[in-house]
């Protein structure tokens, strides 16, 4: 809980003073929080063999501390050789201690893996919540990279409070998201 706490902590002390002086809030309770933090996998590969979710379970529950979920499909594709209720992802949703865990350990250690990386794109959605895609898994230490069948990428999507897109930013900015210089909303 020590490392949950830290950042839990930074914000409380650091981070909300900070975003009350510069968007002049009025009231503490007007300074965005971040809610909760997704993790989701879409294995369409995962229709041909079942295996996979079984996997890909398993690695986003070590990535997160959380047990993972399979997402089903709602209907029949025939293109795809879909049928309705065939398992075709997972995704965890993490609040609270859980959340601000992951995400130190994403900023702090997972996103420095990259190769040649140069930092993240800055799109929101227009909502003040903002989704990294992350093509490779193994960034994460919690993987074994020999224990792997397949490399598989999952979207992180951060839901806020924040109003605008420049609010998320600048919340998801001192959080310690490296984001690209160039702001491109």
């Amino acid at each position: 809980m020590s490392n949950t706490a830290s950042l839990k902590k930074e914000y409380n002390e650091r981070i909300a003073p900070a975003l009350k002086a510069q968007f002049q809030y009025t009231s503490s309770m007007q300074v965005p929080v971040l809610k909760k933090i997704v993790v989701n996998q879409g294995l369409g590969i995962a229709v041909a063999d079942k295996k996979i979710i079984d996997e890909a379970i398993e690695q986003l529950t070590a990535i997160t501390g959380q047990k993972a979920v399979a997402t089903i499909s709602k209907k029949d594709v025939a293109q795809f050789k879909l049928r309705k209720q065939m398992p075709i992802g997972v995704m965890v949703t993490l609040r609270r201690e859980r959340m601000y865990e992951f995400l130190e350990r994403l900023v702090r250690v997972a996103l420095p893996r990259i190769r040649d990386f140069k930092g993240i794109e800055s799109k929101f959605d227009g909502r003040g919540n903002y989704t990294l895609g992350i093509e490779e898994q193994i960034i994460f230490p919690e993987i074994n990279v020999d224990g792997i069948s397949h490399i598989l990428g999952m979207n992180i999507t951060f839901v806020t409070s924040a109003k605008t897109d420049e609010e998320g930013y600048a919340l998801l900015k001192e959080f310690g998201l490296p984001f690209k210089n160039a702001k491109n909303n």
